[in-house]
């Protein structure tokens, strides 16, 4: 098998910053900015000044909470950034971004607890089928050699990790790097560029062996190169450059490039990299299974509410050209129309009149449109990409505002916030009289209120939700009830005999009746009926009723006192008076729940069961996943509503 031949792509770039929580992914982004010229000076996140901490929350939490898009010039050619958000919590921030951008760079260190997480962005990115770049940071305070963590990092890769570099040590410290490509040796200096020298008679012999090893690895895709090797033969320097570009699009190897994002080591380096080697839209269109010609189209990375400009859509520009006051569609045949043009540096956005194939700009005034949308110009034929679907809520919290009076101004900020970040959802409890969060974790849906109350400028109360305990009975039971009152003029009377019987669990409520002789006229059965229903609400327990037989058997009325609500209300106190003797018993939701997590975690997490009420049944090896395993349990559902937070 060979990589296909490719010639270095020239187009506007976009990729994505994703890797475990910490590993420095914000602070990367900065030093970019930094080194391109896009920003004056590095900030740290100390400082809550870095273009990555645009938001309130994540300056007070000093982490990332939403994706950061930065669009910045690399030698000439447009490159955008997305920094997306480490936690876990946050992981369908990433999803729309890794659909439309060209390739990732996965930024990693060498701490071996962050392997777990390092894997499920992988296999993410495997799913997909996108590029990727490794970046292994904080090189500077490295304890063993890089060798080591790679052996380390390749548990979490299916596909081939290769080391691009070799770091040139001094004093038991990184000082610079060896291109095993170019063969040269790079010495760092803080925050300018490297200086360039042939490589030291020192180095010689591990940059050797270092570089061997990385033409075997592309050995395996190029026969050609496989035969040099083998004869012993040094390839010329611009096959193994082709090769490694080669590679990379197609997804068979991933480079590892190191450096210090925190005084600017590597970040040089990477750039060219990304400019040499990256693939560009031209891949992510095959990928998505884009046509090359044909009118424009875009899709939608994420959606931003502002205070001043209103809601702009974030698009990746796939095919044609984007103008101000464009007439686009979506894929629910909206007619669209285009309104103000931006590039942006975070939150800060810059005027343009167009925006080319490639591009990453803000659409301004696209009300209807979603975030993971696909545009196209109206009257086209749209492109056939299948929707992105949010992931399954795992935590939970109800809200209410101090004030009842802010209601309105909570639904409207529920609605952007929801527009913004699509995995949470919002439901309004009929049954709790309620309005419930559903998101990813308890830092996901803390945030959340926080960014409620602060753009609303409302205060919010927080409380567990409504469990949903509901009730039935064990036993059947004959009651009557007889509504009467006189109070001058027409009086107030209903006569009802109701047989309650308990039914099959899932069965529901039925209402049967077997009047003969018209001791209950016909227009009154329904009222009986409903009186049933009312109490059936808040039965003996005070839950509502499930799998309940009523019959109406017999009964009585008056010519002139018989009503409808007389017989609402005798129905209702037939079994107010009634249920308690039924033999009630409370019905406790019960989850079935799939937890999958590395071995070493499976100890800890069938001893939390247990302590949840919760019942084990079992746990298996995760198919495809080596070192994960899935374990399978029932939950009640208030002791697992807080689960994810001790997972």
């Amino acid at each position: 098998m060979e990589a296909s031949p490719r010639s270095r792509p020239s187009g506007p770039k976009c990729a994505a910053l994703i890797g475990p929580m910490s590993s420095g992914k914000t602070t990367l982004l900065e030093a970019i900015l930094a080194r391109t010229g896009a920003i004056l000076r590095q900030n740290t996140v100390a400082s809550g000044n870095m273009v990555g901490f645009g938001s309130p929350e994540a300056r007070a939490h000093g982490m990332s909470v939403e994706a950061t898009v930065a669009t910045v010039s690399n030698q000439g050619d447009s490159l955008t950034l997305i920094d997306c958000p480490g936690s876990v919590e946050y992981a369908y921030e990433a999803e729309p971004v890794l659909r439309f951008c060209d390739f990732a760079i996965v930024v990693v260190e060498a701490d071996e607890k962050k392997l777990p997480a390092l894997q499920l962005t992988l296999r993410r990115l495997d799913e997909i089928g996108l590029p990727r770049v490794l970046f292994l940071n904080k090189i500077d305070k490295a304890a063993g050699s890089v060798q080591q963590t790679l052996q380390m990092l390749q548990t979490a890769s299916e596909n081939p990790l290769l080391l691009r570099q070799i770091p040139i040590w001094k004093d038991g410290a990184v000082t610079g790097c060896i291109d095993l490509a170019l063969e040269r040796a790079y010495t760092y200096r803080p925050h300018a560029e490297a200086k360039v020298s042939e490589v030291g008679d020192e180095d010689r012999s591990r940059e050797e062996d270092a570089r061997f090893a990385m033409l075997e690895t592309l050995a395996d895709h190029d026969d050609v190169l496989m035969e040099q090797l083998l004869e012993d033969i040094s390839p010329p320097m611009d096959v193994v450059l082709q090769d490694l570009t080669a590679e990379l699009h197609d997804g068979w190897i991933t480079p590892v490039l190191f450096g210090s994002a925190d005084n600017g080591s590597g970040i040089l380096r990477l750039l060219k990299t990304i400019r040499h080697d990256a693939p560009d839209y031209s891949s992510t269109r095959e990928r998505l299974d884009i046509p090359e010609t044909g009118d424009a189209v875009a899709g939608v990375i994420k959606t931003i509410h502002t205070s001043h400009s209103g809601k702009l859509s974030v698009v990746r520009v796939l095919r044609g050209k984007l103008g101000d006051g464009d007439h686009l569609a979506d894929e629910n045949h909206n007619n669209l129309k285009a309104s103000g043009i931006h590039t942006l540096l975070g939150r800060e956005t810059s005027k343009v009149s167009s925006a080319g194939t490639g591009e990453t700009v803000a659409l301004g005034k696209l009300d209807t449109v979603a975030t993971g949308s696909v545009l196209y110009a109206d009257k086209s034929t749209p492109p056939d990409i299948a929707p992105l679907m949010p992931p399954q809520s795992l935590y939970a919290v109800g809200i209410r505002p101090a004030d009842r009076r802010d209601e309105v101004k909570l639904s409207t900020a529920l609605s952007r916030l929801v527009d913004e970040d699509p995995s949470i959802r919002v439901e309004h409890s009929q049954q709790a009289s309620e309005t419930v969060l559903h998101g990813s974790g308890e830092m996901h849906l803390r945030i959340a209120v926080e960014r409620l109350e602060s753009r609303s400028q409302i205060t919010i109360h927080t409380h567990a939700p409504d469990v949903g305990y509901q009730e039935t009975i064990t036993k059947s039971v004959t009651q009557r009830g007889r509504h009467k009152k006189q109070s001058g003029g027409h009086g107030q009377y209903g006569d009802v005999v109701l047989e309650i019987k308990p039914r099959k669990p899932g069965s529901g409520f039925e209402f049967t009746n077997s009047i003969v002789g018209g001791a209950v006229p016909k227009q009154f059965i329904g009222s009986v009926e409903a009186g049933v229903r009312d109490y059936l609400g808040r039965g003996p327990l005070g839950f509502p009723v499930v799998d309940v037989a009523v019959n109406l058997a017999d009964g009585s009325y008056h010519n002139v006192d018989s009503s409808d609500m007389a017989f609402q209300l005798a129905g209702n106190l037939a079994m107010r008076e009634g249920m308690p003797q039924c033999g009630p018993v409370l019905l406790e939701p019960i989850m079935k729940v799939s937890i999958q997590a590395p071995s070493e975690a499976i100890a800890s997490i069938t001893t939390m069961v247990p302590q949840r009420r919760g019942q084990l049944l079992g746990f298996e090896p995760r198919e495809g996943w080596p070192g994960w395993d899935t374990v399978q349990a029932l939950i009640p559902k208030s002791t697992l509503s807080d689960m994810i937070i001790e997972l």
